[in-house]
């Protein structure tokens, strides 16, 4: 079976046309598209760029775009922009900044963001929320939905020691739209541990897939993208790896265990 939608990074298609938005018109010709920013830096200090967001915004016009994502995390900071996504901190003023943002990317594009949780390798202190409880305080309060990366999940709590499934208890699980699998790494922490790194480097694990299954049981089945980045492997790795994705959105779909 073909992939039953696309997913695009929305900065690699700002220019103003040529072969990029081509091909993606072709591709929106026969499947929805999924665009996924990695720019707005709804975390950060500053609010949304306008011109990044009028680009946005041309961009979603352009095209039959089903959905738009982005990230809780910020990616820049006084004009200066930086090459990953970085965490902040989950207090009372964080919560007000990122509702701010996100209303006002809702409003520039004119339709609902979702928003997904991040991997993170520290967690900043002076915090007054646990992350699933600070997003689950942004959906509430702006309407957003949620892009639910399990192994995003996986990865955080098991480097900050906590409980990935106490974790998922605390989302609006109702509120996902979309979720993401990947695979991830374990390198050495410089302290005798060890961290794990989402890389999108590998098959997805085995409790990353268990953690799926729950949320597919909790939630009902949801479009679902395997991100897979880099070391990226011959196309009928990747088309097993989605067959196990479909065999769990089908088990969830008639109420059982895949």
């Amino acid at each position: 079976a073909p992939p039953a939608f696309f997913e695009v990074h929305a900065e690699n298609y700002f220019g103003d046309g040529g072969l990029p938005h081509r091909q993606l018109a072709a591709l929106g010709a026969r499947m929805p598209l999924s665009v996924h920013g990695v720019g707005l830096s709804i975390g950060g200090i500053d609010p949304p760029d306008p011109t990044h967001l009028a680009r946005l915004r041309g961009l979603l016009a352009r095209h039959p775009v089903a959905q738009f994502s982005e990230h809780l995390a910020w990616s820049s900071h006084g004009g200066v922009h930086y090459p990953d996504l970085l965490p902040l901190r989950y207090d009372a003023m964080s919560l007000v900044r990122v509702c701010t943002h996100v209303a006002q990317v809702q409003d520039a594009l004119g339709r609902n963001l979702l928003l997904e949780n991040p991997s993170t390798y520290v967690e900043i202190e002076g915090g007054d929320f646990p992350e699933p409880e600070f997003l689950a305080a942004v959906v509430a309060r702006t309407g957003c939905g949620l892009l639910l990366d399990v192994n995003n999940v996986h990865v955080s709590c098991r480097n900050h020691g906590h409980d990935p499934h106490a974790y998922l208890d605390a989302l609006p699980l109702q509120q996902v739209g979309e979720i993401h699998l990947a695979g991830h790494a374990a390198v050495d922490d410089g302290e005798g541990g060890t961290l794990l790194v989402d890389d999108h480097g590998s098959a997805v694990a085995d409790v990353v897939w268990r953690l799926y299954r729950r949320v597919l049981a909790l939630a009902g089945p949801r479009p679902t993208l395997i991100e897979w980045d880099t070391d990226v492997p011959a196309y009928p790795v990747l088309r097993a790896q989605a067959a196990q994705a479909d065999a769990c959105l089908r088990a969830a779909a008639l109420g059982r265990a895949a």
